[in-house]
């Protein structure tokens, strides 16, 4: 009895120092559970949950970094919250959360370039953090509503936010400092009343450059969007009224608005082909999937009683679908548009995020 005692407790130890020998899988399918309050870890071959880690209060959204060895969460709270919650993917831990003080309600989150983008809601602006030196450093103010979801172009150089109160998509465009002569009568560097010294003749933006914000109206309660593939267009799920705003992003322009009948739209994204666009509805049991090139609702995959967080594969062969009020996240093969799989990552799912390790 003895022996058989110890015998077990030696395999015990085995299995747990192999725990903690493995890491997490690459790539992996990064899952929030609102109720839960936890960041699921899923291997996308098997669907099973390899770790779970504690995020804070209300999280949202999830991203991972370039190298796929760290998560970021934001912890939203309608504004109550000002926290984002940073995970080590490859141990896997909890690192140390980020504070960001007076930009309350962060919530949509992009990486480019080295950095982690990502909205302010109750400061109606976006901000910049450097992991790196640990900072926040850089700050734009939108000035609308509700500044809810961002993309980041891969430049950095345009950045695209909804806001939902407002019922407006900004455009956001870095140009750099224009040079020239004066303009007749307007006074040169160091005179009175023109610029300071040192700053270039008949500049139009400061010396380095300046963002120049372009505010559109879109449909009621615009939340979900997403860039097409080619950069091209920026597709807009308005909830309030159950329309798709096509935005021409070199016109900053809506050019087609689509009666989708998707009331309730959560989320919206191109699969990587660009051939359609898939909206969720929190308020449906449907995702509804959109031909891109005819403006036109293909069909609709049940799914559940609504859903939220949309992620497609990166080959464009599966879509998972945050079903928010079953506790599940549905796989969806993009071949048959049929529901092949379901994943118990916690409850109220939502945000989710594609993670492969360099």
């Amino acid at each position: 009895m003895r022996l058989r005692t110890v015998c077990a407790l030696l395999l015990l130890g085995c299995e747990a120092f192999c725990l903690r020998a493995q890491t997490t899988p690459s790539p992996s399918l990064l899952v929030l559970s609102k109720h839960d309050h936890t960041l699921a870890i899923v291997d996308p071959l098997t669907l099973v949950v390899a770790a779970r880690m504690p995020v804070g209060d209300d999280p949202h959204e999830v991203i991972a970094s370039s190298d796929g060895r760290t998560a970021y969460v934001s912890n939203y709270g309608f504004g109550a919250f000002h926290t984002l919650a940073v995970l080590d993917l490859v141990t896997p831990k909890p690192l140390k959360s980020i504070d960001l003080g007076p930009l309350g309600g962060p919530h949509g989150l992009d990486f480019q370039q080295g950095k982690l983008w990502f909205t302010a809601e109750k400061a109606k602006c976006i901000g910049r953090y450097d992991p790196d030196t640990g900072k926040v450093d850089w700050v734009l103010g939108i000035g609308q509503n509700r500044t809810h979801m961002l993309h980041v172009f891969p430049d950095a150089k345009r950045i695209v936010t909804t806001n939902v109160n407002a019922g407006t998509v900004t455009v956001a465009d870095f140009e750099e400092a224009k040079g020239g002569l004066p303009a007749p009568g307007m006074p040169g560097p160091g005179q009175p009343g023109g610029p300071p010294p040192g700053f270039p003749p008949g500049a139009i933006l400061p010396p380095g450059g300046d963002w120049v914000l372009t505010n559109i109206p879109v449909g009621q309660r615009d939340e979900g969007f997403d860039v097409s593939p080619d950069g091209r267009e920026a597709w807009i799920a308005n909830a309030g009224d159950g329309t798709i705003s096509i935005i021409d992003l070199a016109a900053k322009r809506v050019t087609a608005t689509l009666q989708a009948e998707v009331k309730s739209a959560n989320r919206l994204k191109f699969t990587p082909d660009g051939k359609h666009v898939l909206v969720s509805l929190l308020g449906g049991p449907d995702l509804v999937v959109i031909d891109a090139e005819r403006h036109k609702v293909e069909r609709k995959v049940p799914v559940g009683h609504g859903a939220a967080g949309i992620l497609v594969q990166p080959d464009g062969k599966r879509a998972f679908v945050a079903c928010t009020p079953d506790d599940y996240v549905a796989v969806i093969d993009l071949s048959t548009w049929t529901v092949t799989g379901h994943i118990q990552a916690g409850g109220n799912p939502d945000g989710l995020a594609w993670a492969v390790r360099q």
